[in-house]
């Protein structure tokens, strides 16, 4: 497990730095690390009520994926945010966690989209399992 995450992350940094963008492979997998580690700060915050909190909650807009707090720093000092050149991530929404890290509002697929074309889908589901779908 800790060479797949170490892999990403160098897949992801080499990318940052060479300009390149990712796969969308690669997005999909550093997609589902960044959605964990939101969901697992919230779980371990033990604050009954984070709604107001933007470091647990997860938002996903055209250009960024990660806490609402990252995404709106965009610091490269913080891990938990990703915004890839080439990389588009859909529907544009917010998803709260609870403390047992289930996602508000249901289930939620999210859609990653390389500019070539290619997509993925990572699902949340109701019990806050993250797991990768199908790619195209």
């Amino acid at each position: 497990m800790v060479i797949v995450i170490l892999t990403i992350v160098s897949l992801y940094a080499a990318s940052r730095y060479m300009s390149s963008g990712i796969s969308v492979f690669a997005a999909q997998e550093e997609s589902l690390a960044i959605i964990r580690q939101v969901q697992v700060n919230r779980m371990q915050s033990n604050v009954s009520g984070a709604i107001s909190n933007n470091n647990f909650i997860l938002s996903i807009s055209n250009d960024c994926l990660g806490s609402v707090s990252s995404c709106n720093s965009r610091s490269d000092s913080r891990s938990d945010w990703s915004s890839p050149d080439n990389i588009r991530y859909s529907p544009n929404q917010t998803i709260s966690f609870d403390l047992l890290g289930n996602p508000s509002g249901g289930a939620k697929t999210i859609t990653i989209t390389e500019s070539t074309g290619q997509t993925c889908i990572v699902t949340i589901n109701t019990q806050g399992y993250v797991s990768k779908g199908a790619c195209s």
